[in-house]
């Protein structure tokens, strides 16, 4: 028996065309849509910022943060040098010299209930302070009301994205702490008062600062 090979059609010249013409429209339209959009913030359609991927090729805005307290951890581990020689400090930052002597600054504010204020303290990058905080109910210093915090600090000049969080209590009635600035900007509480009745928030901040700055009640 004798088997005849059958021949494998070819695609006429003019469907091979089209073929590499789709293709080639296909990658155009990635390119123009997905890619360009996406990679380079070059958006001729339209249909990247729709489908949020023109922020993908926003620059990310970058901080320095100073770390005045790390690297000391390591002390005990550095060569010990000649007696009546000091042991070199990893990180020397954690000793300031200053000028002029701490300033001290108190700011009282009376809380109506469901209203909400922030106090914020306007530092430089590395500067450090000693604070105090707390609430009285009524008028009656030795209330247990308490309120919600949010101990945190931000830069204003990268807008309200862009915040770091020290501490956050859902009912607090008062702290006590230091805080040395990661950066410049402003650092402090924002305060709610859930409570049915006004409260009075105190807070005296000790160290080297720019400005203690209300932003009023809310």
């Amino acid at each position: 028996m004798t088997t005849t090979a059958v021949p494998t059609p070819q695609p006429s010249p003019k469907k091979l065309l089209l073929s590499i013409a789709s293709a080639v429209t296909t990658a155009l339209l990635i390119l123009l849509l997905i890619v360009l959009p996406a990679e380079y913030g070059i958006d001729y359609t339209g249909a990247g910022n729709m489908l949020g991927l023109a922020n993908m090729a926003a620059p990310r805005q970058t901080i320095t943060l100073t770390d005045n307290l790390g690297g000391n951890q390591t002390l005990r581990e550095v060569k010990i040098p000649s007696a009546g020689e000091p042991t070199p400090l990893p990180n020397p930052a954690v000793f300031q010299d200053e000028a002029l002597p701490p300033a001290t600054r108190t700011l009282q504010l009376v809380l109506p209930p469901e209203k909400e204020t922030e106090i914020k303290v306007k530092m430089q990058s590395g500067k450090a302070i000693a604070f105090s905080w707390k609430v009285a109910g009524d008028g009656d210093a030795d209330s247990d009301d308490k309120v919600y915090v949010d101990y945190h600090g931000h830069d204003p000049s990268f807008g309200s994205d862009f915040f770091v969080r020290y501490k956050e209590e859902q009912q607090s009635a008062g702290g006590n702490g230091t805080l040395t600035a990661p950066f410049a900007g402003e650092h402090g509480w924002y305060w709610l008062n859930f409570n049915d009745h006004a409260v009075t928030v105190t807070v005296t901040v000790t160290g080297y600062f720019d400005d203690l700055i209300d932003y009023g009640i809310h």
